[in-house]
Protein backbone atom coordinates (compact mmCIF):
# COMPACT_ATOMS: atom_id res chain seq x y z
CA UNK A 1 0.00 0.00 0.00
CA UNK A 2 1.18 3.70 -0.74
CA UNK A 3 1.71 5.85 2.01
CA UNK A 4 0.61 9.06 1.26
CA UNK A 5 3.69 10.91 3.81
CA UNK A 6 0.81 14.38 3.89
CA UNK A 7 -2.51 12.28 5.34
CA UNK A 8 0.30 11.36 8.34
CA UNK A 9 0.94 14.87 9.34
CA UNK A 10 -0.74 15.96 12.69
CA UNK A 11 1.46 19.35 13.31
CA UNK A 12 3.58 21.16 11.10
CA UNK A 13 5.50 24.48 11.56
CA UNK A 14 9.03 25.92 10.02
CA UNK A 15 10.98 23.54 12.17
CA UNK A 16 8.52 20.15 12.94
CA UNK A 17 6.81 18.01 11.41
CA UNK A 18 4.87 15.47 14.15
CA UNK A 19 3.36 12.47 12.55
CA UNK A 20 1.37 9.87 13.10
CA UNK A 21 2.99 6.46 11.81
CA UNK A 22 1.18 3.33 10.87
CA UNK A 23 2.16 0.08 12.09
CA UNK A 24 4.11 -2.21 9.81
CA UNK A 25 5.94 0.54 8.33
CA UNK A 26 9.69 0.84 9.01
CA UNK A 27 11.11 4.61 10.38
CA UNK A 28 14.99 4.02 8.78
CA UNK A 29 15.76 2.14 5.82
CA UNK A 30 15.90 -1.22 6.64
CA UNK A 31 18.65 -3.40 5.94
CA UNK A 32 16.98 -6.25 3.84
CA UNK A 33 14.76 -5.13 1.53
CA UNK A 34 11.63 -3.72 2.13
CA UNK A 35 8.57 -5.29 0.07
CA UNK A 36 7.02 -2.10 -0.40
CA UNK A 37 10.56 -0.11 -0.37
CA UNK A 38 8.97 2.50 2.10
CA UNK A 39 10.62 4.05 5.18
CA UNK A 40 9.36 6.70 7.26
CA UNK A 41 12.63 8.77 6.42
CA UNK A 42 12.42 8.00 2.93
CA UNK A 43 9.17 9.37 2.47
CA UNK A 44 9.91 12.45 4.97
CA UNK A 45 13.11 13.24 2.88
CA UNK A 46 10.88 12.88 -0.62
CA UNK A 47 8.46 15.49 1.21
CA UNK A 48 11.23 17.79 2.64
CA UNK A 49 14.80 17.25 1.70
CA UNK A 50 16.77 17.83 4.65
CA UNK A 51 14.42 15.76 7.21
CA UNK A 52 15.56 14.10 10.18
CA UNK A 53 13.93 11.37 12.36
CA UNK A 54 14.33 12.69 15.65
CA UNK A 55 13.73 9.64 17.58
CA UNK A 56 12.31 5.90 16.08
CA UNK A 57 9.48 3.48 16.75
CA UNK A 58 9.56 -0.52 16.18
CA UNK A 59 8.18 -1.01 12.61
CA UNK A 60 5.07 -2.93 14.11
CA UNK A 61 4.13 0.69 16.52
CA UNK A 62 1.59 2.94 15.32
CA UNK A 63 2.00 6.30 16.93
CA UNK A 64 3.38 9.98 17.20
CA UNK A 65 6.99 10.89 15.69
CA UNK A 66 8.85 14.03 15.28
CA UNK A 67 10.76 14.54 12.12
CA UNK A 68 13.00 17.71 12.43
CA UNK A 69 13.39 19.97 9.27
CA UNK A 70 16.76 21.77 9.66
CA UNK A 71 20.17 20.84 11.59
CA UNK A 72 19.13 23.19 14.17
CA UNK A 73 15.78 21.98 15.29
CA UNK A 74 17.93 18.24 14.91
CA UNK A 75 19.99 19.30 17.71
CA UNK A 76 17.46 20.96 19.46
CA UNK A 77 15.21 18.16 19.95
CA UNK A 78 18.24 15.67 20.78
CA UNK A 79 19.57 17.91 23.16
CA UNK A 80 16.07 17.20 24.72
CA UNK A 81 15.86 13.62 24.82
CA UNK A 82 19.40 13.64 25.91
CA UNK A 83 18.76 15.65 28.84
CA UNK A 84 15.04 13.31 29.16
CA UNK A 85 13.46 16.11 28.93
CA UNK A 86 10.84 14.75 26.31
CA UNK A 87 8.01 13.26 28.06
CA UNK A 88 6.45 9.64 25.82
CA UNK A 89 3.51 8.41 26.60
CA UNK A 90 2.48 4.87 24.95
CA UNK A 91 -0.80 3.32 25.24
CA UNK A 92 -0.55 -0.84 25.68
CA UNK A 93 -3.10 -3.71 26.19
CA UNK A 94 -1.75 -6.09 28.06
CA UNK A 95 -2.69 -9.33 29.19
CA UNK A 96 -4.22 -9.81 32.23
CA UNK A 97 -6.18 -7.32 34.70
CA UNK A 98 -3.72 -5.16 36.75
CA UNK A 99 -4.17 -2.31 39.12
CA UNK A 100 -0.92 -0.38 38.05
CA UNK A 101 -0.45 3.87 39.68
CA UNK A 102 2.56 5.25 38.98
CA UNK A 103 4.56 1.79 39.28
CA UNK A 104 8.34 2.77 38.40
CA UNK A 105 10.01 -0.55 36.61
CA UNK A 106 14.20 0.35 36.94
CA UNK A 107 15.70 -2.86 35.57
CA UNK A 108 18.55 -2.77 33.10
CA UNK A 109 18.53 -4.11 29.53
CA UNK A 110 20.92 -5.52 26.84
CA UNK A 111 20.50 -7.25 23.58
CA UNK A 112 20.32 -10.72 22.49
CA UNK A 113 20.40 -12.92 19.58
CA UNK A 114 20.99 -10.98 16.67
CA UNK A 115 19.84 -7.66 17.82
CA UNK A 116 16.40 -8.11 17.44
CA UNK A 117 15.40 -8.79 21.15
CA UNK A 118 16.35 -7.50 24.64
CA UNK A 119 16.50 -9.11 28.08
CA UNK A 120 16.99 -8.16 31.68
CA UNK A 121 20.70 -7.88 32.30
CA UNK A 122 21.62 -6.89 35.80
CA UNK A 123 25.18 -7.25 35.25
CA UNK A 124 25.72 -5.81 31.74
CA UNK A 125 22.64 -4.39 30.89
CA UNK A 126 21.83 -0.68 30.12
CA UNK A 127 20.14 1.68 32.59
CA UNK A 128 15.97 1.42 31.62
CA UNK A 129 13.27 2.81 33.48
CA UNK A 130 9.37 3.19 32.88
CA UNK A 131 6.59 4.32 34.87
CA UNK A 132 3.42 2.41 34.06
CA UNK A 133 -0.10 3.69 34.79
CA UNK A 134 -3.69 1.27 34.54
CA UNK A 135 -5.92 3.54 32.04
CA UNK A 136 -8.83 1.41 31.87
CA UNK A 137 -9.39 -2.88 32.98
CA UNK A 138 -10.94 -4.89 30.97
CA UNK A 139 -12.03 -8.86 31.68
CA UNK A 140 -9.32 -10.47 30.55
CA UNK A 141 -6.93 -7.58 29.69
CA UNK A 142 -5.79 -3.86 30.52
CA UNK A 143 -5.49 -0.88 28.61
CA UNK A 144 -1.72 0.76 30.29
CA UNK A 145 -0.37 4.16 30.17
CA UNK A 146 3.50 3.60 29.34
CA UNK A 147 5.91 6.54 30.13
CA UNK A 148 9.44 5.97 29.19
CA UNK A 149 11.92 7.79 30.93
CA UNK A 150 15.35 5.82 28.93
CA UNK A 151 14.65 5.15 25.47
CA UNK A 152 15.94 1.79 25.40
CA UNK A 153 15.16 -0.92 22.33
CA UNK A 154 12.05 -3.07 23.53
CA UNK A 155 11.87 -1.33 27.36
CA UNK A 156 7.80 -0.97 27.31
CA UNK A 157 7.76 -4.78 26.53
CA UNK A 158 10.30 -6.30 28.17
CA UNK A 159 9.50 -4.49 31.42
CA UNK A 160 6.01 -5.45 30.86
CA UNK A 161 6.86 -9.51 31.18
CA UNK A 162 8.62 -8.80 34.15
CA UNK A 163 5.43 -7.36 35.51
CA UNK A 164 3.67 -10.41 34.25
CA UNK A 165 1.56 -7.97 31.96
CA UNK A 166 2.85 -9.02 28.72
CA UNK A 167 1.72 -7.02 25.41
CA UNK A 168 -1.22 -8.70 23.86
CA UNK A 169 0.42 -10.21 20.49
CA UNK A 170 3.79 -9.87 21.46
CA UNK A 171 5.21 -13.36 21.20
CA UNK A 172 8.88 -12.14 21.84
CA UNK A 173 8.21 -11.03 25.33
CA UNK A 174 5.52 -13.67 26.23
CA UNK A 175 2.08 -12.14 25.01
CA UNK A 176 -0.59 -14.31 23.96
CA UNK A 177 -3.43 -12.97 21.15
CA UNK A 178 -6.80 -12.01 21.98
CA UNK A 179 -9.65 -12.90 20.31
CA UNK A 180 -13.28 -12.00 19.86
CA UNK A 181 -14.16 -15.18 21.60
CA UNK A 182 -12.21 -14.47 24.79
CA UNK A 183 -14.26 -11.29 25.40
CA UNK A 184 -17.90 -12.04 24.00
CA UNK A 185 -19.45 -14.64 26.20
CA UNK A 186 -21.91 -15.67 23.40
CA UNK A 187 -19.89 -15.92 20.34
CA UNK A 188 -20.56 -18.53 17.54
CA UNK A 189 -18.20 -18.84 14.70
CA UNK A 190 -19.31 -19.71 11.62
CA UNK A 191 -18.76 -23.54 10.75
CA UNK A 192 -15.24 -23.53 8.55
CA UNK A 193 -14.09 -20.34 9.03
CA UNK A 194 -10.92 -19.57 11.48
CA UNK A 195 -10.77 -16.77 13.95
CA UNK A 196 -8.22 -13.87 13.88
CA UNK A 197 -7.26 -12.21 16.58
CA UNK A 198 -8.60 -8.75 17.58
CA UNK A 199 -5.18 -7.47 16.53
CA UNK A 200 -2.48 -8.86 14.42
CA UNK A 201 0.47 -6.93 15.88
CA UNK A 202 2.55 -5.94 18.95
CA UNK A 203 -0.79 -3.72 20.90
CA UNK A 204 1.47 -1.17 21.28
CA UNK A 205 1.18 2.79 20.08
CA UNK A 206 3.02 6.25 20.70
CA UNK A 207 -0.01 8.21 22.23
CA UNK A 208 2.08 11.28 22.98
CA UNK A 209 5.36 13.61 22.92
CA UNK A 210 5.30 16.54 24.56
CA UNK A 211 9.07 18.78 23.98
CA UNK A 212 10.14 22.44 23.71
CA UNK A 213 9.60 23.86 20.21
CA UNK A 214 12.66 26.33 18.94
CA UNK A 215 10.57 29.19 20.56
CA UNK A 216 10.76 27.73 24.16
CA UNK A 217 7.05 26.86 23.81
CA UNK A 218 6.47 23.57 25.83
CA UNK A 219 3.82 21.68 22.88
CA UNK A 220 2.45 18.27 23.74
CA UNK A 221 1.14 16.37 20.57
CA UNK A 222 -1.14 13.33 19.59
CA UNK A 223 -1.68 10.50 17.43
CA UNK A 224 -4.97 9.63 17.75
CA UNK A 225 -5.24 5.56 17.71
CA UNK A 226 -5.25 3.79 14.56
CA UNK A 227 -8.10 1.60 13.14
CA UNK A 228 -6.65 -1.60 14.21
CA UNK A 229 -5.81 -0.51 17.86
CA UNK A 230 -8.97 1.67 18.35
CA UNK A 231 -11.22 -1.67 17.15
CA UNK A 232 -9.58 -3.91 19.89
CA UNK A 233 -10.35 -1.08 22.32
CA UNK A 234 -13.91 -1.02 21.48
CA UNK A 235 -14.44 -4.38 21.27
CA UNK A 236 -12.78 -4.94 24.82
CA UNK A 237 -14.31 -1.87 26.34
CA UNK A 238 -17.89 -3.17 24.61
CA UNK A 239 -17.77 -6.59 26.18
CA UNK A 240 -16.20 -6.39 29.20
Amino acid sequence: MKLNFEDLIVFENDDYILINKPPYVASLDERTTDRGGQSILRLAKAYHPDAQLGHRLDKETSGILAIAKNPEAYRHLAMQFEHREVTKRYHAVTNGVHDFDGISVYLPISPIKDGTAVRIDREKGKVAETIFNTLQAFRTTTLVECMPITGRMHQIRVHLMCLKAPIVNDPTYGGEPVYLSDVKRKFNLKQGTKELPLIQRVALHAYSLTFTLLNGEEQTFIAPYPKDFGVLVKQLEKFS
